[in-house]
């Protein structure tokens, strides 16, 4: 991999136009055979001060893009915006290179926004004192714009140089101690100066030499499927590789764009709530018009859930989701497709192209397939759709336009026409970001389906039918609309057929199908990308017990004993609700939540259980498989604030909760501690303890499990616990096992359903 860096100074007041002529290129760059990366980082101390970092998957890619026009355009948008250049301050650089001469490190960072000014205190004194360490040059510091990553760019006389000082742990308290904080979780990376300055075109003789690779697990599918697999093993300390035939990411809203609250849930869990609330629009109830007359109005801003439902489209998702993989050190691999793979006993080998034309093998121990409704993963699986693969005879259009008319901010809007009956109109209007802009979906004109020629579209978007007019955007308002509505500033149209169905199987051996690749059902309700998401969060954490040789034998066959029945129920709720005025349900409300996948249960898994020697005692309370409710108002000594019952349960870990009231003696309260100590050994610490005391128990003296006290009774009342009980809580918010009494033995026996192979 070649990178190659141009640092530039804006003239005084030319920034912002700096901005604007990176953002104009940019696109461009990243569709140029080899790019692997094209960034415009900030200097984080000169505000005028600017790095275009580009990064080629060989000599040969450089230099067609350095003689080709983009480049030359590049230039020329740049120089009456910034002060002359001086001589090239960086070399161009190659990674994983050999050689004792000079090298750059590049560490990548996170410093949250409400931490900066900490930050930017300490890192002064830590570059002074670097500036007295044998072979360390000179450093920069970098930023990624509108994200909180930072880049330490160091320059070393060589290689062995920077290793000995790294190598050192003293370095760390001596010379970079005023920002350790920030270094806990950091991505390095070690750059080699190209001795010839790169960039010359090199002969070649057709495709180029195989480059293999390992890894733990490969993820084919860089949408918000495949990226929260990443993240989620990431997390967990596990190799991954991510790859994605699409050489730049989308840039369109055309696809999801309801974000459910459970998936806000996780994406809490995740660090990215508060990037996607930014960036997203409440969507805060729906109505729904028959044949012109308001059928049904419900408010979706209910008491008690933890996130709205939020209006955010996929591409925004997709680059949050992105970043926050950044974070963790793995940037997906665009441009490159996914060709052939075989399996065996021990692992996956893939076969890649490049987007360089070039050929890669993967060695990986898993490969999880997110790659869509037209799964490469699903076609070489011989995975078939159980029933067939249902296909709506309609083709339908989308359009992201502006509309003028009299309705309530924040609603998902529904037009339905009927004939006697039976429904031959539908318009559905969703708020998007901006004043009164909306994004419509409804039945495409007949010319379209007349241009396949009677022939069966195929499913997905048909770019090859070309695009809605804004013409047939205002004629499907004038039908279905309140009378008076008008439509302008046509962004962005297209035509797509819907087709329903699911795969037989979610897994074959090692590998597996999330998503899209697994099941396909209409938009309605918006479940296709919240679905994928909760398949890839299920799938995650097992995964990450597997990859470290912590898993039970049977803990994987769990994926799809646990999503595939949810896939099914979906799947068939979309298509009963896809032409409906959604009135076949009395409980509106709960059949929000069910949307929502507030009610998502796993009740039915061989991996969760309980014993209750009182099953009237928890009739109330969560089951086994059930989302662990959050509640609030638990105490600890030395917390100046109460704590959320989810800032215990977040993390990568499972959480055992035990419980005990009054009546619970001293002998009771030892055999806990002497549980939460054995259960640790059992699962090689992946079960965080806490021992959660009613308000009238006495305190006791024990120096584990760390001990909270649910003050104002939240806690029990909501998961009904008297006496002695237990609630262990899985990685993914589910409550995996109950019990009251405590009973040692049960809790043990589950425990080896999912930590069979822990040491």
């Amino acid at each position: 991999m070649i990178r190659t860096m141009l640092r530039m100074r804006a003239r005084q007041g030319c920034e912002p136009a700096v901005r604007s002529a990176w953002g104009t290129i940019a696109g461009r760059i990243g569709g140029l055979p080899g790019n692997l990366r094209h960034e415009l980082l900030l200097d984080a101390l000169d505000p005028r001060g600017f790095v275009v970092v580009t990064e080629w998957a060989d000599e040969a890619a450089l230099g067609a893009y350095r003689e080709g026009p983009v480049a030359a355009r590049l230039a020329e948008l740049f120089r009456p915006l910034t002060e002359p250049a001086g001589p090239a301050d960086y070399p161009v650089l190659r990674e994983d290179g050999t050689g004792d001469s000079t090298v750059y490190v590049d560490v990548e960072l996170t410093v949250p926004a409400p931490r900066l000014a900490e930050f930017h205190r300490g890192y002064p004194e830590v570059r002074a004192r670097m500036a007295g360490i044998p072979g360390y040059r000179r450093e920069q510091l970098l930023r990624e714009p509108g994200s909180d990553v930072h880049h330490i760019f160091a320059e070393w006389n060589s290689a062995a140089e920077f290793l000995r000082w790294i190598a050192d742990p003293a370095h760390a308290s001596a010379q970079a101690g005023p920002i350790a904080p920030f270094l806990l979780d950091i991505r390095r990376r070690l750059f080699h100066v190209v001795p010839d300055g790169g960039g010359r075109r090199q002969p070649t003789t057709g495709r180029e030499a195989d480059v293999h690779r390992e890894t733990d697990v490969l993820v084919v599918g860089a949408g918000p499927a495949g990226l929260t697999v990443a993240v989620e093993l990431a997390r967990r300390g596990i190799d991954c590789r991510v790859i994605d035939k699409l050489a730049t990411p989308a840039g369109q809203a055309d696809k999801a764009i309801g974000v459910h609250c459970r998936t806000m849930e996780i994406w809490e869990e995740q660090g990215v709530v508060r990037e996607a609330m930014d960036a997203g629009i409440w969507l805060t109830g729906n109505m729904v018009f028959v044949n012109g007359v308001e059928t049904h109005r419900m408010s979706w801003e209910l008491p008690g859930l933890p996130y709205a439902h939020l209006g955010l489209p996929q591409y925004e998702t997709e680059r949050i989701l992105t970043a926050r993989l950044a974070t963790l050190g793995v940037r997906p691999q665009r441009g490159a497709e996914l060709v052939d793979f075989t399996q065996d006993d021990d692992g996956v080998t893939a076969t890649v192209t490049t987007a360089d034309g070039g050929t890669e093998t993967v060695r990986a121990r898993y490969l999880v397939g997110c790659d869509g409704a037209h799964s490469r993963v699903r076609e070489l699986l011989g995975l078939t759709f159980t029933g067939g693969l249902g296909r709506f005879p309609q083709l339908f259009m989308l359009g992201d336009v502006d509309v003028d008319w009299d309705m309530p901010d924040g609603h998902l809007l529904r037009f339905l026409h009927e004939t006697d009956g039976r429904m031959d109109g539908m318009l559905v209007c969703v708020p998007l970001r901006g004043e009164r802009r909306y994004r419509i979906a409804t039945l495409a004109p007949p010319r379209f389906f007349a241009q396949t020629g009677g022939q069966d579209a195929p499913p997905g978007f048909s770019a090859e039918l070309g695009s809605p007019t804004l013409a047939d955007v205002q004629a499907a308002l004038d039908h279905l609309a309140p009378p008076g509505t008008r439509a302008s500033n046509l962004r962005w149209s297209s035509v797509f057929r819907i087709s329903h169905g699911i795969v037989d199987r979610y897994r074959d051996g090692r590998v597996f199908v999330v998503g899209d690749a697994a099941h396909l059902h209409p938009p309605a309700g918006g479940q296709g990308m919240n679905t994928g998401i909760q398949d890839a969060w299920n799938l995650a954490w097992k995964l990450g017990l597997a990859v470290r040789g912590l898993a039970a034998p049977g803990l994987l066959d769990s994926y799809e004993t646990e999503r595939r029945p949810e896939g099914e129920e979906i799947v068939g709720r979309a298509v009963r609700m896809a032409f409906t005025d959604e009135l076949d349900r009395e409980d509106l409300k709960r059949q929000f939540l069910q949307e929502m996948s507030m009610l998502l249960s796993y009740a039915g898994s061989p991996l969760v259980g309980e014993t209750v020697s009182d099953p009237d005692a928890l009739r109330d309370a969560p089951r086994p498989g059930d989302r662990a409710p959050d509640v609030d108002g638990l105490l600890r000594r030395g917390v100046g604030h109460p704590l959320r019952l989810r800032d215990l349960t977040r993390g990568t870990r499972h959480t055992l909760l035990l419980y005990a009231d009054e009546s619970a003696d001293e002998a009771a309260l030892r055999a806990i501690a002497e549980l939460c100590a054995d259960v640790r050994r059992q699962t090689a610490e992946e079960v965080d303890a806490y021992l959660l005391l009613s308000p009238d128990a006495a305190e006791p003296r024990l120096l584990a499990p760390p001990v909270l006290r649910d003050a104002d009774g939240r806690f029990r009342a909501v998961y009904g616990v008297t006496g002695t009980g237990l609630y262990l809580i899985r990685p993914d918010g589910h409550v995996g096992f109950r019990g009251q009494p405590v009973d040692p033995d049960a809790l043990r026996k589950h425990l080896r359903l999912v930590f069979g192979g822990a040491r």
